[in-house]
């Protein structure tokens, strides 16, 4: 049965994917593009494209969109729930006081796991260069978004670089632009229906405001749906904005769920299920986890029927090999900063993360076991 097989594939993502988005996204593509075929190179870059120009949890929302096309809507809500309620309920446990965790900066099991995603994120963008980046301009697109990105971060810059990557594609890709494999399949939803799901999101982001003052339940809600619908650039954009709507917790609880949040696996945007958990307990858990992911997913799923009748027009397939290749630098610049910058800090991490790249290209391991075995390596080692 898909949607099972589809929440079990999820469920083990959500348990052993540690180290941020862009990590989540080479463990993607090593399941559903390199092991399981379920989508080919395009079509994933595709959704990772289209996730990048969307507020929301980059990682989630194309979870999500796999499992939409792979199972239809119960494959969404499959997806979603394996990948994310690992760590909901983690942090949910975590804020009710049932664990307790030392510092998790200072974990070995941690260091390791930080460097397997190192050698995840640098097979994901081998494998995309190859398939994606077939010419020139892509290389020169792809590395020009990547010096970029790393001389100027921030969402604004990806934004600006990906559109200019767009318009290169379009005035100097024109012809065939095939990379590595069919468009999206054909999605389940309508357009209709797509249009409705934006106008939805929509609605939401302006009606809760108006719901907030009724008691702390809509509050929660409406913090968290905001939060969720304005953050572009990554789960780590979210600490400042639900700063300020849960000021009332002690700054000792903030910081302790933010860092633990980053310890976890699965999605940084469940440091939302902890402060509505420590603020309103079991329930401002529930109501923040799915305010704070709901947007994001309303906005993918409703934005996916235009983005697979664009994608058909030929001028719109040369427009997206630019993005693609952009994409490519993207994560690339990503690969040095955050994901090596925050996990190698001497020649020890150096070979242990050139160790589990080679487990995985040449040794073929998949990505969970190279992540539970440096995850081991570690903990002895620390």
């Amino acid at each position: 049965m898909r949607v099972l097989e589809v929440f079990l594939v999820f469920l083990r993502l959500g348990l052993t994917s540690f180290g941020g988005p862009v990590a989540h996204l080479g463990y993607f593509r090593a399941e559903f593009v390199t092991r399981r075929a379920w989508l080919g190179e395009a079509a994933y870059a595709d959704l990772v494209a289209l996730a990048g120009f969307l507020p929301g949890p980059a990682s989630s929302q194309v979870g999500l969109s796999v499992g939409l096309l792979r199972a239809g809507w119960p494959g969404l809500l499959a997806a979603w729930a394996g990948f994310t309620l690992p760590s909901a309920a983690l942090m949910t446990a975590l804020a009710l006081g049932l664990t307790r965790l030392g510092d998790p900066g200072q974990a070995g099991w941690l260091t390791g796991l930080k460097l397997a995603a190192v050698a995840v994120v640098a097979q994901a963008v081998a494998g995309l260069w190859a398939s994606l980046v077939t010419d020139r301009v892509r290389a020169g697109l792809a590395l020009g978004t990547a010096s970029a990105l790393l001389l100027l971060p921030g969402a604004s810059a990806q934004l600006l670089a990906l559109l200019v990557c767009a318009g290169v594609g379009w005035r100097w890709l024109s012809g065939p632009v095939g990379a590595g494999g069919a468009a999206l399949p054909p999605v389940p939803v309508s357009r209709r229906a797509g249009t409705a799901l934006l106008l939805l999101a929509g609605a939401l982001l302006l009606t809760l405001p108006l719901l907030a003052p009724l008691g702390p339940g809509w509050a929660t809600l409406d913090a968290t749906y905001r939060a969720g619908a304005l953050v572009f650039g990554g789960g780590h954009v979210v600490l400042p904005l639900l700063e300020g709507s849960f000021a009332a917790l002690p700054a000792a609880t903030f910081t302790a769920g933010y860092g633990a949040a980053n310890a976890m696996p699965g999605p940084l945007f469940t440091f939302a299920t902890f402060l509505g958990a420590a603020a309103h307990g079991p329930a401002g858990a529930l109501l923040a986890t799915l305010g704070i992911f709901l947007p994001g997913a309303l906005l993918m799923v409703g934005a996916l029927p235009h983005w697979a009748a664009l994608a058909a027009r030929p001028a719109a397939r040369a427009a997206l090999a630019g993005l693609n290749a952009g994409v490519v630098g993207l994560l690339l610049a990503a690969l040095y900063d955050p994901v090596f910058t925050s996990a190698v800090r001497g020649p020890h991490d150096l070979a242990l993360a050139v160790l589990a790249y080679a487990a995985l290209t040449v040794l073929r391991w998949p990505a969970w076991a190279v992540v539970l075995a440096c995850a081991g390596v570690g903990w002895a080692a620390l």
